[in-house]
């Protein structure tokens, strides 16, 4: 069993991995395209005219993409107020219920982007000025919500720690407030 919960664990590591880094490819690549669109218009009078667009989708789509490694990780937002105070089974329990709302919050939100996916798919919608489909980006926040999901699955199962070992940050990991 523990070989199992291992693979999953580097399988989903290796996953968030994945899109993390193709989300900072996407950050990478806004600053050479603002980089590149100034440039033109300072020397050459001729700004890139798909610059906003292509920017805003790169931004959108490196958001979702980054996601899943910070769940991962554990390096969200979170409020510890309380559940850094609480030992034992209250604070297993705080855990718990933290888990289940973010797995009843991603399962809306994939629930809410399955259609909305769909209509861009089937009317082949683009972009106004340079006329990008906006599908194959638009399929991306699904799949990230999606990962997002199972490791929070993974996480509420055991098969991922709770809070991870190697969180300086966190109190139980040995960090002194």
């Amino acid at each position: 069993m523990q070989k199992i919960k291992h693979i999953i664990a580097q399988g989903l590591n290796g996953l968030a991995l994945a899109c993390a880094s193709t989300a900072a490819l996407g950050m990478v690549s806004i600053v050479g395209i603002i980089m590149y669109s100034v440039l033109m218009r300072k020397f050459a009078n001729s700004p890139v005219h798909i610059t906003e667009e292509v920017v805003g989708l790169l931004l959108s789509v490196s958001l979702f993409l980054g996601l899943p490694m910070v769940t991962l990780k554990a390096k969200h937002v979170r409020v510890a107020l309380l559940a850094d105070r609480l030992k034992g089974s209250l604070q297993t329990g705080i855990q718990i219920a933290a888990l289940l709302v973010g797995i009843v919050f991603f399962s809306w939100l994939i629930y809410e982007t399955i259609p909305w996916f769909e209509f861009a798919f089937k009317r082949s919608l683009k972009t106004e000025t340079s006329r990008i489909l906006l599908y194959p980006w638009m399929a991306l926040m699904p799949l990230s919500l999606f990962l997002t999901l199972v490791i929070f699955v993974a996480r509420l199962f055991g098969i991922i720690d709770r809070i991870p070992k190697s969180d300086p940050d966190h109190p139980i990991s040995g960090s002194a407030h």
